[in-house]
């Protein structure tokens, strides 16, 4: 008796199969028909952080194309966080609008393979997700010279400067909440974060509310 399973269409194990992660049906559908031109099978398309998770792990995709902006408290940085957590091989390529220095610097930080601009040439999210399957790095040449001058001018942004929980402390600072508040969500005491958020301050070099936020939002830590 034949196998029901033998039935059952079956992908060339040569297909490098990519799941999309975009809150934009316009943009999803336009990168999927691009991967599909370029022979590879595109296994899911999530609209959230919490979808693209989920998706992942149930896919077993080759490789992640993953937004960062969700116009969510949850971004795609944080779902990168949660899939290498659990499987440090995970293959991800970032895509973004946003293109600050510092954004970038942290996605390859946190694991990633590629960082591609929205406005891409198709042709590059196809190499990068080529690239990203083989386990190897990919620079698109804008994002490579970007980096390297990072490099040679120095890193004063507040992921670099600042450590995690001072970050943290930082980001909420720079959303308006007051030390009162910051330490109600975080469950510290009133001093501490006092404490921390002078710290903050000096070792970003700004006092006023309005540049801290503005300060943020440069480095892609929160919406504008």
């Amino acid at each position: 008796m034949q196998n029901q399973d033998s039935n059952r269409p079956q992908s060339n194990p040569q297909t490098i199969r990519v799941l999309l992660a975009d809150d934009h049906p316009i943009v999803m559908t336009g990168f999927a028909m691009t991967l599909a031109a370029e022979g590879m099978e595109v296994v899911g398309q999530a609209k959230t952080p919490t979808e693209a998770v989920q998706q992942f792990f149930a896919t077993q995709a080759d490789v992640i194309v993953l937004d960062i902006r969700f116009g969510a408290e949850m971004t795609g940085l944080d779902a990168a966080k949660q899939i290498l957590e659990k499987q440090a091989e995970a293959q991800i390529v970032f895509l973004s609008q946003f293109d600050q220095d510092a954004l970038i610097k942290e996605t390859y930080r946190l694991g990633a393979k590629a960082f591609v601009t929205k406005d891409c040439d198709p042709a590059d999210l196809a190499i990068a997700v080529r690239r990203a399957a083989q386990g190897e790095l990919y620079f698109m040449p804008s994002i490579a010279e970007r980096l390297a001058n990072l490099s040679v001018r120095g890193d004063t942004s507040p992921q670099t400067v600042l450590d995690e929980r001072s970050l943290a402390i930082f980001k909420l600072m720079a959303e308006g909440l007051t030390n009162v508040e910051i330490a109600e969500k975080l469950d510290l005491s009133q001093k501490t974060i006092s404490n921390i958020s002078q710290s903050v301050k000096e070792k970003l070099g700004v006092h006023r509310p309005a540049l801290i936020t503005k300060l943020a939002v440069k480095y892609g830590l929160i919406e504008p």
